[in-house]
């Protein structure tokens, strides 16, 4: 059994004007990259074998990112499956002047763990410490039965 933290990926970058559309916000692709790549190590970090994004959950914009802005990109395990797990990814945007900070962006990300040869593998169990990483545990826990139903209708189909 592995801790959340041990796993807890934080990723800093900074909105470059390449990174933007012609109104100055971020590409939406560009922040799902970003929140893939975060996810993606945490899945390395807490399998440490290779990993393979399987779904990513509803993506919500809440704010625009602009550029100049610092991106903090957070993600951590949140529940783990027999050979998936489900990494919640969180991106805030900093004004590097100001210093304010919003939440700009969340969503679950399914990452499953592969073997050499991409054939799926057990991955360790999680074993979450506080209050928070038990709540988020029992809803990844409730997502994941969601996302199974939803699968399971779409291949009855």
């Amino acid at each position: 059994m592995k801790r959340v933290q041990e796993s807890a990926v934080e990723m800093t970058e900074i909105v470059m004007p390449q990174d933007t559309n012609t109104l100055g916000t971020i590409f939406g692709g560009r922040v799902m990259q970003w929140m893939d790549i975060a996810a993606a190590i945490c899945g390395f970090r807490h399998c440490r074998t290779a990993v393979v994004t399987a779904s990513v959950d509803t993506v919500s914009f809440l704010c625009p990112i602009r550029t100049g802005n610092i991106v903090s990109v957070k993600a951590s395990v949140n529940y783990t499956a027999h050979t998936s797990m489900e990494i919640g990814v969180r991106v805030d945007a900093e004004d590097a002047l100001t210093g304010e900070k919003k939440h700009s962006v969340s969503a679950y990300f399914t990452f499953v763990a592969v073997d050499e040869r991409g054939k799926p593998i057990p991955v360790p169990k999680i074993n979450p410490q506080t209050a928070e990483e038990k709540k988020r545990c029992k809803e990844a826990e409730q997502r994941r039965k969601i996302r199974l139903q939803m699968r399971n209708k779409s291949h009855a189909s």
